[in-house]
């Protein structure tokens, strides 16, 4: 630990100068950072051997920050820290590179003997994230996703912008990165721009940048600037990027000379957002989806879900040292008829979850059910294993009402869709919501 570089990142004061105190007393030298503008600025002057980074913070969170740096490529090993983490978080902040995750307030044997962890780990082997590295190819065997791994590819070809529409969670970023190592500038930056941390106040200067900080146009020269979830996007961050599209040029604050626009867009947007928005701006969203590729949700290609179980059970093991468990048919059928509301990222969530409880080798139905039971917004799963104890009416009762209550969710309540999704006609549906006891009217309103 002695003499070891590292930065600490938080937005409160009275915790920088108690984590300052204890590491300098170990033989650190410890530089600061009250916010994420700070923090690039002390990351890209400094040689770190080790960051220690807030999650919540006001400018910036620590989460996207953490992806900047990952997708740069300039990352060394980073502690997490959070007042109020959760799982996804953790798993998260491990998918981008972060090699641990430690809940505030800290305790000094707790943050020391994570920091010499990191430390000693960083000499043996590079951080974790090449452990877990993002995917290069979407995975999926099914003619769904060779004919849309077919798609982009042929996309790839053409130096224009691409909108991968598609719920949250089902892969649009992974496609988008899938499409730029088709290119020939592949080993051109990959720049990810997270809508959501973009603000009227800080648009400016995260897009353009300044003399000191280079913004996301410029970091992006010569590659892909991936919007992620356009929908996000506030009016000035629409306004500065339409300028840059249609005048071919940028200008930093405090530069009097004008830098050439040299960036392939590529954006995520939900379903059907080319035509439902009426408060974006039109003339961007042209020049931002001049190809348009739709990503499907793993509901419509479940016969994947049996590989994409095996392959997260590998990643998770190899990367966290958790305990190998395998998934029995009978778990791996369920889950195949599961309609995955959180697409992937929910499939990789809850194999995380799994292997964290641990248990015997193989998982059972029962592990699965007890699992989807605590997330089901509906909390009761789609099929007990008590249905087979069951009256045949009863049981058919019973699953007709789970069925239809997931269904609806998935449609936000809109009982129209719910009829073109189920077959049904849509009289004949209403009074089966009505025979079964399902208030269709608390779920969201109909079309």
């Amino acid at each position: 630990m002695k003499n070891a570089q590292v930065l600490v990142v938080d937005d409160e004061a009275d915790i920088r100068q108690l984590l300052q105190e204890i590491l300098t007393e170990e033989g650190c030298r410890v530089t600061t950072a009250s916010d994420a503008t700070h923090a690039r600025s002390a990351f890209a002057a400094g040689d770190f051997d080790l960051v220690l980074l807030d999650i919540w913070m006001p400018d910036t969170d620590g989460i996207t920050l953490l992806k900047e740096w990952s997708d740069s490529g300039a990352i060394c090993p980073v502690v997490m820290m959070s007042g109020h983490g959760t799982v996804d978080t953790a798993v998260e902040a491990t998918r981008l590179g972060a090699v641990d995750f430690i809940e505030k307030p800290v305790s000094l044997a707790k943050l020391l003997r994570t920091v010499d962890q990191a430390l000693s780990e960083s000499k043996r082997v590079s951080p974790r994230r090449s452990l877990w590295p993002p995917l290069l190819v979407p995975l999926g065997k099914s003619q769904t996703m060779q004919a849309l791994r077919e798609q982009v590819s042929a996309l790839a070809k053409h130096d224009t912008s691409v909108l991968f529409a598609g719920e949250p969670g089902s892969g649009r970023e992974a496609f988008a990165r899938y499409l730029h190592s088709q290119t020939t500038f592949a080993d051109q930056p990959f720049t990810v721009c997270m809508a959501g941390s973009l603000t009227d106040s800080n648009a400016e200067s995260m897009i353009l940048g300044d003399t000191d900080q280079p913004g996301l146009l410029a970091r992006a020269s010569g590659g892909v600037l991936f919007i992620d979830e356009i929908s996000d996007l506030p009016d000035t961050a629409q306004r500065l990027l339409l300028a840059a599209i249609e005048q071919g040029s940028f200008r930093v604050a405090g530069s009097n000379v004008d830098e050439p626009l040299r960036v392939r867009w590529l954006a995520s947007a939900p379903p059907g957002f080319e035509h439902a928005n009426s408060d974006f701006r039109r003339e961007l969203l042209a020049h931002l989806s001049v190809l348009s590729v739709r990503i499907p949700p793993l509901r419509e290609y479940a016969e994947d879900v049996p590989e994409l179980l095996r392959v997260f059970v590998d990643m998770l093991v190899d990367s966290e040292g958790l305990p190998f468990r395998r998934f029995s048919v009978a778990a791996q059928n369920r889950l195949r008829n599961y309609p995955w509301p959180g697409n992937i990222r929910e499939l990789k969530n809850l194999v995380h979850r799994l292997l964290i409880v641990g248990g015997s080798e193989e998982l059972s139905l029962e592990d699965v059910e007890g699992e989807l039971s605590a997330g089901s917004e509906t909390k009761e799963p789609l099929v007990k294993q008590d249905l087979l104890a069951m009256p045949l009416r009863e049981a058919r009762e019973h699953f007709e009402r789970a069925y239809l209550q997931q269904q609806l969710v998935l449609c936000n309540g809109k009982v129209g869709q719910l009829a073109k999704r189920v077959g049904m006609e849509r009289t004949h549906l209403y009074r089966k919501l009505r025979s079964l006891g399902v208030d269709f009217r608390h779920v969201g309103s109909d079309d």
